[in-house]
């Protein structure tokens, strides 16, 4: 599948971005970073809100802007959802979806009828904005950005003005579409909780500048930089729901490589899940122990490398087709001869089940 191919060059007064970028043509691409690292306005270069007079950009095979070329903002086939969702306040929640369809001037990739059954928002139609919540106007933008038909969805921090019930609230919705829609996502976050839970791509920005881009487990695992999700480096895995232990509340994650046992929060065998494990949160063993870590799994070091304190190592681990991150001192890394391509134990304390 087609993708999408970015390279913007901008210079302002203390500022400058410089992106080169090929991003994959489905699923959801984070573009992640501190306040004032290039993501935003990356976003809206795309968007053509921005232009870059050194700028080439092509999705899905059509050219967008090149040197001889330019397609205005209200010609790209786009879906923007801002931090806040300013909808219009005369008109009913319906009133506003049916607005964004007057752009729509194809077939439609997503039905009204199906954006509002994917954002649950059917018993708000006749509402209007002042009658809803921060995270019901929030769903009702998403919706209405859908309703345009757009063959590509920017998404600029959406949860970023609401408070933590709210997000909670909301993010179900984003899994959905995630799961449902075949549209690419570009996703600007600085939440690590959002995009551990939503992404599949990652670009790592800092400075106007791309730190790293690639599938998202796969950039987490880089020793060579390390980019850490909060305050810990860690690994994503996908899995699915294998058991569910009603005694004691757990819920076991099959992955390509094992399973390990988490803490259940009501979920269903068969189905797919995401967990984080992160390094601090994980040992290595020449033989397995006996005690209380219940998730041990056999592994072969992949690659060692360096940490931001001098007397600690990331050590990475390739369990199957998967990955997991440990922190260890670098005392330990001696006294166990641990060393690139040795069968290892990994023993996991805690597993986040990313929901």
């Amino acid at each position: 599948m087609a993708g999408i191919d970015a390279c913007f060059r901008l210079d302002w007064p203390g500022f400058s971005l410089a992106v080169d970028l090929s991003l994959p043509g489905r699923g959801v691409t984070a573009l992640f970073g501190h306040s004032g690292s290039g993501k935003t306005t990356l976003l809206r270069c795309i968007a053509g809100l921005e232009r870059a007079p050194q700028g080439r950009l092509t999705v899905a095979g059509q050219v967008w802007q090149d040197a001889g070329h330019w397609v205005p903002t209200h010609q790209r086939p786009i879906g923007y959802v801002f931090q806040e969702a300013s909808l219009f306040a005369h008109l009913t929640v319906l009133g506003n979806l049916r607005y964004g369809m007057k752009r729509n001037g194809e077939a439609q990739r997503v039905s009204l009828d199906r954006a509002i059954e994917l954002l649950g928002i059917g018993h708000l139609l006749d509402r209007k904005p002042d009658r809803l919540s921060g995270g019901e106007r929030q769903r009702v933008g998403i919706a209405r950005a859908l309703a345009v038909s757009p063959r590509l969805l920017l998404m600029d921090e959406p949860l970023a003005a609401l408070d933590l019930k709210r997000k909670q609230e909301i993010l179900p919705y984003l899994e959905r579409l995630h799961d449902e829609l075949d549209i690419p996502v570009l996703y600007v976050s600085h939440s690590p909780d959002e995009v551990a839970r939503l992404a599949d791509h990652l670009v790592a920005m800092e400075g106007g500048r791309v730190l790293a881009s690639g599938p998202l487990a796969e950039t987490l695992a880089r020793l060579d930089l390390p980019i850490r999700l909060g305050e810990d480096a860690g690994a994503i895995l996908d899995g699915t729901v294998g058991e569910v232990d009603g005694n004691w509340h757990l819920a076991r994650v099959d992955f390509d490589g094992g399973s390990l046992w988490a803490r259940d929060h009501g979920l269903t065998v068969g189905r797919r899940v995401r967990v984080r494990v992160l390094a601090r949160d994980v040992s290595l063993a020449i033989e397995p122990g006996q005690g209380s870590i219940q998730n041990v799994l056999r592994g072969v070091v992949d690659a060692m490398g360096g940490d931001d304190h001098p007397g600690l190592a990331l050590v990475r681990v390739r369990v199957g087709e998967a990955v997991l991150l440990a922190r260890l001192t670098k005392r330990a890394v001696s006294t166990l001869g641990v060393g690139v391509g040795m069968p290892i134990w990994v023993q996991v304390k805690s597993v986040a089940l990313l929901e």
